[in-house]
């Protein structure tokens, strides 16, 4: 029997203005990894990550991807955070019948037989977080995200759920991933105009720390104005300050603070293997239980062929951080939960709402009622 490890592609950069998240997605992994090695790998062949600093560049991903698998022969790859990256990527796998693990949150309305998507999409956090910015701030809504594409699609959706409510939306504004301190001052010009009920963000890496630095700054409350983000987690607080972030509303399916005894024994794993200072995040929990669900089908199939764990990975149920998840056969999405929290000045979140079991994927949004997410949600 072969003792030679089974390599894995990492899809993370160590520089560039989303280096925070991605590292925090390699170190999710790196756990997970080690965890399955501890056990004792694949029928004794341990997973070994390969990696290299793609530097926050599209063309880096794909290099990367192409090179592992056509000079090192890697059929499984792990990340990407931006939705440019996994779509160029995706070319790369779909030629070469390799398999994507991708963790992060994105816009959905989209399926490729190469890709096993385990972060959410609209329905678990677009929806709910709508549903409960208007019940409680109101249906006035200014949006500020980076200039890709989940930044357009998420505020296509949210626009449309404004104006099925009757709120107004007053206005639309995208960022280049590196703009400066003074673009983002010129867009609270127009806040400090006219008022939103809330602020819909979706801005990523490097400009949420202007974002949040300049609304702390110009004197606004979040009791009165608040920030309602898909794209800040525990990892982005770290790095801008929780005081600054504290008081704003994020929606997700992973948050550091549930309260279950898998997600304590995890992060402690996590603390005394990265170090205590380390926090996890909704990108992180992804990232790490998508290397379980592919380790479990593995050893199940007897398997390294790319078709026949694409196959099974759908008859897999896993005990995650967040809860129990699997992935749908139908469209390659995990069935995750719902979430809505408050930041706090520990630099953690306050959990406000969740569904007491996963929701069903729904990548393409045939079910955007408003109250729909709300039918299995408990009030902790």
């Amino acid at each position: 029997m072969s003792n030679e490890p089974i390599l894995l592609g990492g899809l993370f950069s160590e520089s560039g203005p989303i280096t925070d998240i991605e590292a925090s997605m390699r170190r999710g992994t790196q756990l997970a990894i080690a965890e399955v090695n501890a056990a004792g790998g694949i029928d004794g062949r341990p997973f070994k990550l390969c990696l290299s600093n793609l530097e926050s560049k599209p063309n880096l991903y794909v290099k990367h991807a192409e090179s592992l698998i056509v000079e090192q022969d890697v059929k499984f790859l792990l990340g990407c955070y931006m939705s440019w990256m996994r779509k160029k990527v995706i070319s790369v796998v779909e030629r070469y019948n390799a398999l994507l693990f991708y963790p992060v949150f994105y816009e959905g309305f989209e399926y490729s037989d190469n890709v096993i998507c385990t972060g959410s999409t609209s329905h678990l956090n677009n929806v709910p977080l709508a549903n409960y910015m208007f019940e409680n701030f109101g249906k006035r809504v200014i949006m500020i995200g980076t200039d890709y594409i989940y930044p357009y699609e998420s505020n296509r959706v949210m626009s449309d759920l404004i104006y099925e409510e009757g709120g107004e939306k007053l206005g639309e504004y995208y960022v280049p991933l590196d703009a400066t301190r003074e673009d983002y001052r010129k867009l609270f010009e127009h806040i400090q105009r006219d008022p939103p009920s809330f602020i819909f963000c979706t801005v990523v890496g490097d400009g949420l720390r202007h974002l949040y630095d300049l609304y702390a700054e110009l004197g606004f409350k979040p009791e009165e104005l608040p920030i309602a983000s898909l794209t800040t987690s525990e990892t982005e607080i770290r790095s801008i300050g929780a005081a600054k972030v504290a008081g704003h509303i994020t929606a997700a399916s992973y948050f550091q603070s549930i309260d279950n005894p898998i997600n304590h024994q995890t992060i402690a794993r996590y603390k005394a293997m990265f170090g205590e200072d380390q926090v996890t995040d909704m990108c992180w929990e992804a990232a790490y239980f998508q290397v379980h669900i592919l380790a479990m089908a593995m050893r199940r199939t007897q398997s390294l062929d790319v078709d026949t764990i694409r196959r099974y990975l759908p008859l897999i149920e896993f005990e995650a951080p967040q809860g129990t998840i699997r992935i749908d056969g139908g469209n390659h999405h995990a069935h995750l939960y719902a979430r809505i929290a408050r930041a706090n000045a520990e630099g953690q979140f306050d959990i406000l709402y969740e569904t007491s079991t996963n929701v069903p994927s729904d990548p393409y949004l045939i079910s955007p009622r408003l109250g729909s997410w709300a039918l299995n949600r408990r009030e902790p």
